[in-house]
């Protein structure tokens, strides 16, 4: 068996796909451990491990209602992931339209020197 990762930022957090489903399925709101098993489709025990991480790191909340623990996001921690997207982004935006200019250039050429030939 391999040894447990330890789970200290949002970055590695998010980094388990259960744990992003988690995060999608409470972006539409607070939701009890009992609703996010069914929807998951996955073990009580295993839904619990991904909450347990995500609230260590911070990136969900609880409050108590009654007997139920409700889960909300709290996306505070994933700013730092969405700076760090963000540069990612304005990178391949810019070489997007960059590649944009070259095609459309290239298919100016292409109609240009067609026409040449009829």
């Amino acid at each position: 068996m391999a040894p447990a990762t330890t789970t200290t930022d949002a970055f590695t957090a998010i980094a388990d796909p259960r744990r992003r489903q988690l995060l999608d399925l409470l972006a539409a709101g607070e939701l009890p451990v009992a609703e996010l098993v069914r929807r998951l489709g996955l073990a009580q025990p295993a839904v619990s491990k991904h909450l347990k991480v995500l609230r260590d790191v911070g990136l969900v909340d609880t409050r108590e209602d009654g007997r139920q623990r409700l889960y909300r996001v709290n996306g505070t921690p994933l700013r730092r992931v969405h700076a760090w997207v963000g540069a990612f982004e304005r990178t391949w935006s810019d070489r997007f339209e960059r590649l944009d200019t070259v095609l459309t250039n290239l298919q100016n050429e292409e109609g240009t020197s067609d026409a040449g030939h009829h």
